[in-house]
């Protein structure tokens, strides 16, 4: 019989979804991995990615599977090589992020530039103090590198502030709500101009450690950089330089170049730096948008096997 497995815990109303869709195929579905792991070398579809899947199916050329669903949107830790020898395709959940995460963005600018975070730490040791506030965010110029859905909402929301939106793309195609776009020759333009720099790039070996040393001293000193991308476009000890040595004004950080964030590493003391441990995408909502997606590209996979929504190019790893 024709199977997908589900490497997570489907509620009933999201099952009947699939059921619907995929009638005479078996659905496997559960949280813990004694309830599908026996099941993947046999399954034409996976839906949902971790450790326990890309070992066994690394271990086992004989995998049945023909399509890969990433439940998340980066792609990085996957084999993707791997996938590209054995004609997987490879599909994932990009687009889901999009509210969650501008959301996120705009907590790290708003609470960055209203200093909400040293009036809690103040509120920690029981101090009233003024924490030199004076800066707002309205009529400022907001960089973003990579405008796809999260960019973009990013971008909505930016206008609403009546901020300047500076877009930077592959393309350099220009956009709804993105006042100029630049493509990636003129990094440094964009970002000599941001009074904000938010990074939404996947981690491709084109975009490892793009944000560098010479990029952080292109910055304003007194903007601010967002990252809620992958820790791995960045340079870490650069931007923990340029943080400490007060080359820029600050950063809002949800992924990092390790993580879990290494308990020693200077960031977690920062007086400049939020941190959050990559979860700018959750929300309640994730997995109904998440089966979205893949319900589009099931209806099309059960007649003919191919997909075409959300397809990563294992190439350019994304």
């Amino acid at each position: 019989m024709k199977k997908i497995v589900f490497t997570l815990q489907l509620t009933q109303p999201q099952l009947k979804r699939v059921q619907d869709i995929a009638q005479g195929w078996e659905i496997v579905s559960g949280k813990d991995k004694t309830e599908w792991q026996h099941h993947l070398k046999d399954a034409l579809v996976i839906a949902g990615w971790n450790g326990t899947v890309q070992e066994a199916f690394l271990a086992d050329p004989d995998f049945a599977v023909n399509w890969v669903h990433n439940w998340g949107a980066g792609v990085d830790r996957l084999p993707l090589e791997a996938f590209q020898e054995r004609g997987v395709t490879l599909t994932n959940s990009s687009g889901v992020h999009a509210y969650p995460i501008s959301e996120t963005i705009l907590a790290f600018m708003l609470g960055m530039t209203r200093k909400i975070h040293a009036y809690v730490r103040n509120q920690q040791q029981h101090i009233w103090h003024h924490a030199n506030l004076s800066a707002e965010m309205h009529g400022k110029t907001v960089g973003i590198l990579g405008v796809g859905a999260i960019g973009l909402e990013t971008a909505r929301v930016c206008k609403a502030f009546g901020m300047d939106v500076l877009g930077v793309r592959r393309s350099g195609a220009p956009s709804e709500f993105v006042d100029k776009m630049y493509t990636m020759d003129d990094l440094s333009t964009v970002l000599a101009l941001s009074d904000y720099v938010v990074n939404t790039l996947p981690h491709t070996k084109e975009t490892n450690h793009m944000m560098g040393q010479s990029e952080f001293t292109a910055m304003k000193p007194s903007a601010f950089y967002i990252n809620i991308g992958r820790g791995g476009t960045t340079d870490e000890t650069a931007l923990i330089n340029a943080l400490q040595s007060g080359q820029i004004a600050g950063a809002g950080l949800d992924v990092f170049e390790t993580e879990p964030l290494p308990v020693e590493s200077p960031l977690w003391d920062m007086e400049n730096a939020i941190l959050t441990p990559h979860t700018s995408g959750s929300t309640e909502h994730y997995n109904d948008r998440a089966l979205d997606i893949f319900t589009e590209n099931l209806a099309q996979f059960v007649v003919d096997r191919t997909v075409s929504r959300n397809v990563v190019n294992l190439e350019l790893e994304y």
